[in-house]
């Protein structure tokens, strides 16, 4: 089961991210009622996979993972461990803060007054969760990097 919600969790954060992006350029560039129903149905859709990323990601960091178990058990000596603090405490944060962006976004947009508002404020919130996203992917390279793609 942990084998299957990881991967499954890997794969998705690429749509998710392609999303976040799309949905970022969507609003930056505004471009009239076609422009807005296509940033609607991205931001909707971005929204909904960082929800289930989060669903996801709570699953393997409560319950499913062995490596999650073994830090919240030494939770002191992990956070002096730069690889299990990103796990721990950084991954988790940041993924989080860009799903609460990603949501307030939407609100702040939906309530906007005017269209250019919206985009305005769906640019910065979908901007800064996406961004908050790239900075909490464990990129290969990094001390806690994954493969980009498992299997």
């Amino acid at each position: 089961m942990y084998t299957l919600v990881l991967v499954i969790h890997s794969w998705i954060r690429w749509v998710a991210l392609a999303t976040g992006i799309g949905a970022t350029v969507l609003a930056m560039r505004g471009s009239g009622p076609s422009g807005d129903s296509k940033l609607e149905r991205f931001g909707m859709a971005f929204v909904s996979l960082l929800d289930l990323q989060l669903l996801l990601g709570l699953l393997l960091y409560l319950v499913l993972s062995p490596n999650m178990v073994e830090i919240r058990a030494n939770f002191g000596a992990a956070m002096k461990d730069p690889v299990a603090r990103f796990w721990a405490v950084e991954h988790i944060t940041s993924m989080m803060l860009a799903v609460v962006l990603a949501h307030v976004g939407r609100v702040l947009g939906r309530k906007a007054a005017t269209p250019d508002s919206r985009r305005m404020k769906l640019f910065i919130c979908f901007g800064i969760a996406t961004v908050l996203m790239l900075l909490a992917i464990p990129w290969p390279g990094m001390r806690a990097g994954r493969p980009l793609f498992r299997f």
